[in-house]
């Protein structure tokens, strides 16, 4: 069950997502959705997802690899928000998850009802359009709020045009 949107509503506002997961086409997506939100008074959220099965060892080196990943994420994340404040001019919340990234990204969209713009971009690379793009073509994975999916060899300069 999908709960009601919050972001029309007095003292809300409508927020876009973007997933950052270190592929070029992530960047596109931020791109798009950082300028749709600026361009609506909008927020965007970044929203990072360390894969749950890369932790599978002994109780010690899983904590360090767990330490690493966040830190790996961490920075990750710092870099990409401030490439947002740069180049767009908005603040980004930026929001860290364990886990599967379909189920991390609806139980976001549940939590923060101001979401209501996944955005999507497709890659260029021969591997094809990316795992969630695919998942969502596929129907394997769907979302409770509108996806936005577009191609990931769009330029800044042309998604600026788009927005």
């Amino acid at each position: 069950m999908v709960s009601k949107r919050l972001s029309r509503l007095e003292g809300h506002r409508r927020k876009f997502m973007a997933i950052i997961d270190g592929t070029p086409e992530c960047e596109r997506a931020v791109h798009y959705a950082g300028r749709r939100a600026k361009n609506s008074n909008g927020g965007l959220v970044l929203l990072f997802v360390i894969p749950e099965g890369d932790f599978q060892q002994w109780l010690g080196v899983e904590q360090i690899m767990r330490a690493e990943a966040r830190e790996e994420a961490e920075s990750v994340m710092a870099k990409t928000a401030q490439k947002v404040r740069e180049t767009i001019g908005i603040d980004p919340e930026i929001v860290i998850r364990e886990g599967i990234a379909t189920e991390q990204i609806n139980m976001l969209v549940e939590e923060d009802r101001d979401i209501a713009i996944l955005v999507l971009a497709t890659g260029s690379a021969k591997e094809g359009p990316g795992p969630l793009v695919s998942a969502v073509a596929g129907r394997e994975a769907a979302f409770p709020i509108p996806v936005t999916v577009l191609p990931g060899s769009l330029s800044d300069e042309e998604i600026d045009a788009l927005c």
